[in-house]
Order: structure tokens, then sequence, then C-alpha cells
């Protein structure tokens, strides 16, 4: 049973439903069939209400919309810990676009907030913390494009002033 402890899944769905990210943490929705029409049932149940919680199929759902997200926490309040994280990371602008351009991020996050379906923090400053100190650990192949130039421009930044 969800608790403040657990999480079922995690979920962020754009304005017409389809998903962006999910990841469950149980076998109650074992196949992705299943997890699809769960997270069309969500979708069509919260998109037009301005609650932040809804119970589904006897599960509590806590969600949050923004522009044209839907952040979903079945399960757990943990949401507003990962709402908040994200706007920091994504500066504010948590949207479609920018999600999608900081996925890495987002994986992050998430892996720092929930393990295995067990809430391993709920402070959005240590999440984004923890998230950047892990994002300075990238090795080379691994960085974009913008992250090996501004690695660079850093570089030799330093070594002009010294």
């Amino acid at each position: 049973d969800p608790s403040l402890y657990t999480v079922k899944a995690v979920l962020i769905l754009d304005n017409d439903g389809e998903r962006l990210f999910a990841k469950y943490y149980d076998e109650t929705y074992p196949t992705v069939k299943e997890q699809k029409t769960f997270e069309k049932n969500i979708f069509n149940k919260t998109h037009r209400t301005d609650s932040e919680i809804a119970l589904l199929e006897g599960l509590t759902v806590v969600y949050k919309s923004s522009i044209d997200l839907y952040f979903y926490v079945i399960g757990s309040s943990v949401l507003n810990c990962l709402f908040d994280s994200l706007s920091q990371m994504l500066r504010k602008n948590v949207e479609k676009r920018t999600l999608l351009e900081n996925m890495e991020g987002l994986f992050l996050a998430v892996d720092e907030i929930i393990d295995g379906g067990v809430i391993l923090e709920s402070d959005p400053q240590q999440v984004v913390h923890r998230v950047a100190l892990r994002g300075d650990d990238v090795p080379l192949t691994e960085q974009t494009v913008s992250q090996v130039l501004q690695s660079a421009k850093e570089q030799i930044k330093w070594s002009i002033l010294r």
C-alpha cells in the first residue's frame, strides 16, 4: 500500500496525455499496455481540474501542472520536491521543450528523491545540489557539445586569469 514512505510511480505527461517520463516501482501495472491505460485514466480524471490530489483505482495520486506538462506521483506527496527541484534546475522554465532538453537531469533528480519506491530525499535544495555534483562527474564521452564547450571556456578563462 502507498504511504508517506513509498511511491508506486512517477509520471510526467504532456498536455495531450502522452508519456514523456514514467517510472514504476512495483508490479501494480506490469505491462506497458496497463501502464498506458492507467496514465490515460489519470490524465482524463485530472487535466481539467484545479485540485492537487485524486484517488484512482485505490491509489493516491498527487499532481501539479505547469504550462504544457502534468507531473504525477502515485502513492506519496513527494511531488512538490520533484517539481521544485526541476523548477530550480530548469530556471523556472518548466515546460515540455526545456524538460526534453534536460532529461538527464530529470532522471538524476528522480533517482536522488526515490530509490526502489522508497523516498530518500524531500528537500529540493538537497536534490538540486546532489544532481549538480553528479553532473560534474559526467565522462567527456557522455557530455553534450555545449557542456564540452562550456568546460573548455572555463579552463581557458582560469588559465588566462592565473
